[in-house]
């Protein structure tokens, strides 16, 4: 039996309850399949260790959570603290020092759940977005001069390497071909973005030569909205820049049905670091502690770390045991359902 040592983040508003739901699930598998076994430590960093230490993690947090092999995250960010703070000193900290620079987040329509665009080609939604995570416009880099006075100014630098681009776009190209469709969008904006989206384009060109047998084709972010609305079965494997992926993603999720339900991976493909996994959805403090938030994304989630542990075929039977389970209605409000948190994670225990 393989062990594996899982560093347990729930953070902030629903993330502290959909993380336990997720541990509670990943405990029945293992002792169902008896092929693999977690050895999970929780950590209480967040918002609350904000307020008592005046820092999200503690100082060591990053030394602490190398010696893991993978990361269940939560979600991050308060009312009452700004974003910035809140975001930089945790989930972007983590992303950043450990070099999770592919993050990958998968959307297809689980049975049972019922898409905004129903009736109108969403069965044929079935697609990953692959989100360069390190660089772009969430690199960090800019400032402000002149606070508070009339002639205040914000500046915010978008950062694209030629060896960033490079190997999250080659990322997405090995991910399309090992899809049965093989086929690739690469994501741009190189009409109003002159430089560094250029040398988006320039550099995924170079790389498509090495994938003859992955077909791509280009599109503009804002073409993209649309093409995703109105013809989403045309669309496999997406690679997009920070931002870009960012809100293309949160819109995949929206027509597979909820933000709830959608997950995210984002790795380190050279293992030199513990990647980490987790929902898209967000802190979701009007929700929170109303025991209503929808534990699927963290559970999908929790089988993309399965998958990425080495684990494919427990990650399968947790995907299988989750869709028994939507497609029986057992469903959380976000959804159309009256299910609580704990009647879906109830439902995907006794499923597997």
């Amino acid at each position: 039996m393989k062990t594996y040592s899982i560093a347990a983040v729930p953070a902030d508003g629903i993330g502290l309850e959909v993380v336990p739901a997720a541990l509670e699930v990943l405990e029945a598998l293992q002792k169902k399949t008896g092929s693999f076994q977690l050895n999970v430590e929780t950590l209480p960093w967040g918002s609350d260790y904000y307020r008592q230490h005046g820092i999200m993690m503690p100082a060591d947090g990053l030394e602490t959570l190398k010696r893991f092999d993978a990361i269940l995250f939560g979600a991050v960010g308060a009312p009452d603290i700004a974003d910035d703070i809140t975001l930089w000193g945790l989930r972007l900290r983590i992303c950043q020092n450990f070099d999770h620079y592919a993050n990958v987040r998968p959307t297809r329509l689980l049975p049972g759940i019922k898409s905004p665009l129903a009736g109108r080609g969403a069965g044929d939604l079935d697609m990953v977005i692959v989100r360069e995570n390190t660089e772009g416009e969430y690199a960090g880099h800019g400032g402000r001069a002149h606070r508070g006075l009339p002639e205040e100014v914000g500046t915010e630098t978008a950062i694209y390497t030629r060896a960033g681009c490079e190997r999250i776009i080659r990322f997405a190209f090995e991910l399309a071909r090992s899809r049965p469709r093989k086929l690739l969008t690469v994501v741009t904006k190189s009409n109003a973005q002159r430089h560094g989206m250029v040398l988006w384009d320039d550099v995924a060109a170079l790389v498509a030569k090495d994938f003859p047998d992955v077909t791509q084709d280009k599109m503009l972010v804002d073409a993209m909205t649309a093409r995703m609305v109105n013809n989403p079965g045309s669309l496999d494997t997406v690679v997009a820049t920070n931002l870009h992926a960012d809100i293309l993603s949160d819109l995949a999720a929206a027509l597979a049905g909820s933000l709830g339900i959608a997950p995210t991976a984002n790795l380190n493909p050279p293992r030199k670091f513990p990647s980490m996994f987790e929902p898209i959805h967000g802190s979701a403090f009007d929700i929170t502690g109303k025991g209503i938030a929808n534990p699927i994304g963290t559970f999908w989630t929790s089988a993309m770390m399965l998958e990425h542990l080495g684990e494919a075929e427990a990650a399968k039977r947790l995907m299988a045991a989750i869709e028994k389970v939507t497609a029986a209605g057992v469903l959380t409000p976000d959804l159309g359902g009256k299910a609580r948190t704990a009647d879906v994670t109830k439902a995907v225990c006794d499923a597997l």
